[in-house]
């Protein structure tokens, strides 16, 4: 039997496909992990319970990624276009598993995690503000090592660009206008590198998300999730502005509005949760 790689980076073991795009997933998640794991010590929470579910999560996140990007509907998808979101899905029922092919939403994979969060915490009795909050810098840092998978995969680029880090992308990675190679040649166009703009700010984020677990005197158990979903989804917003090939709602793409659902709600509950009277009322 031998080894296909198909267009996806990587390399052989005997007839098993390694993929590169594989191998960083499972390195952000394990990164995550360790993070998690660090923070549950500090908190004085038993880090053996983060590897316990950490496979629950990470398979219930990959579950959920990739069932936000099957039934996505990315501008220029059609029936004709393949792996491109539900167009091609819908007739395609098997490609559906490939998911080494690329093809990850995270907003899937962070709402199956949650969900699986709650459960394992009810089933054990723990806090489930205070997991979230050793999850959030976990996922943050495992989001932006993640990131590089789509640059393996030459995803997650904007429009061109003539800025020193802009990326080159070969013609069978092009969709859109740009597979017109005529008039974007392989060898002098280039593009914003989304993935790099999102994985960076993600990690000053996982900084910020840090600092503020030990600095902030007034964190209480559930502050750091919504200061998370207030930072990422402000993230998402920016990046998302960039693409051409972005599923739309309307005219606003559809990861920029569920990005704003989770700014406000961040936002609306920390403000609810540090005010004044909640304070006095606490006393």
């Amino acid at each position: 039997m031998s080894c296909e790689l198909g267009l996806q980076p990587g390399f052989c073991i005997g007839p098993l496909p390694v993929r590169f795009y594989g191998i960083i997933i499972v390195l952000g998640a394990i990164v995550g992990g360790f993070v998690a794991a660090r923070e549950a010590r500090r908190r004085g929470e038993n880090p053996d319970r983060i590897w316990d579910g950490l496979i629950y999560v990470v398979i219930a996140g990959i579950i959920g990624a990739r069932l936000y990007h099957v039934f996505s509907i990315p501008a220029g998808c059609n029936e004709n276009v393949p792996m491109c979101g539900w167009p091609w899905y819908q007739n395609h029922p098997v490609d559906a598993l490939l998911i080494w092919n690329g093809g990850l939403g995270i907003f899937g994979a962070v709402l199956a995690g949650a969900l699986v969060v709650f459960i394992y915490v009810r089933r054990n009795k723990l806090s489930l503000g205070r997991y979230l909050d050793i999850a959030a810098p976990a996922l943050l840092i495992g989001q932006a090592i993640g990131r590089w998978g789509n640059f393996v995969n030459q995803e997650l680029y904007g429009p061109p660009t003539t800025l020193p880090w802009g990326i080159a992308i070969d013609a069978v990675h092009r969709y859109g206008v740009y597979t017109d190679l005529n008039q974007y040649p392989v060898e002098t166009t280039f593009f914003h590198p989304l993935f790099l703009y999102e994985s960076l700010l993600n990690l000053i984020g996982f900084i910020v998300l840090v600092i503020a677990a030990r600095k902030w005197q007034r964190v209480k158990d559930g502050d750091l999730i919504l200061l998370y979903m207030i930072w990422y989804g402000v993230v998402r917003a920016i990046v998302e502005s960039f693409r051409f090939d972005a599923w739309t709602i309307g005219s606003i793409a559809t990861a920029q509005w569920i990005s704003i659902v989770l700014i406000v709600i961040g936002a609306v509950g920390l403000v609810i949760r540090h005010r004044p009277r909640a304070q006095a009322q606490a006393v």
